[in-house]
């Protein structure tokens, strides 16, 4: 009984451990796509990592806002055009599962704009299953 329960808890363990490694990697796959699309100029791709809901949870320098469109808005009020949006690059921190469908992804944010000035900072996102997808359901960057 004792080696059964073992074994159980050993596969049980170790599938855990590759959900969340593949998990994990569906993560940067989104992260690195939404740099791209930043980097292309294109916010409405950016969003797409973001959670379309009106629970969707940004926390900026400004305060919390509650929305996929309010959020879509204020990217573009804030970076109108290239210039204002720079050139993207992340350096992911940490990445924790907190639960099978739920992560928390720690990094800092960095935007090269030669024109404008450099401007960073660190942020933590905390992502959601939803559906079969990950997406963002709150962003803290600052």
């Amino acid at each position: 009984m004792k080696k059964l329960l073992l074994l159980s808890l050993t596969f049980f363990a170790l599938n855990a451990f590759a959900q969340s490694k593949q998990d994990r990697q569906i993560i940067l796959n989104i992260l690195d796509k939404q740099t791209k699309a930043w980097n292309d100029g294109d916010v409405s791709n950016f969003m797409k990592g973001y959670w379309e809901s009106d629970s969707l949870m940004y926390i900026g320098k400004g305060g919390i806002k509650y929305g996929y469109e309010g959020t879509l808005a204020s990217y573009r009020k804030n970076y109108p055009d290239k210039a204002s949006m720079g050139t993207l690059k992340f350096d992911i921190l940490h990445v924790n599962f907190l639960a099978k469908n739920t992560c928390l992804v720690v990094g800092k944010w960095h935007l090269a704009r030669p024109e404008k000035g450099d401007i960073g900072g660190h942020f933590s996102l905390i992502w959601k299953k939803i559906k079969g997808k990950w997406q963002i359901i709150a962003d803290h960057s600052s």
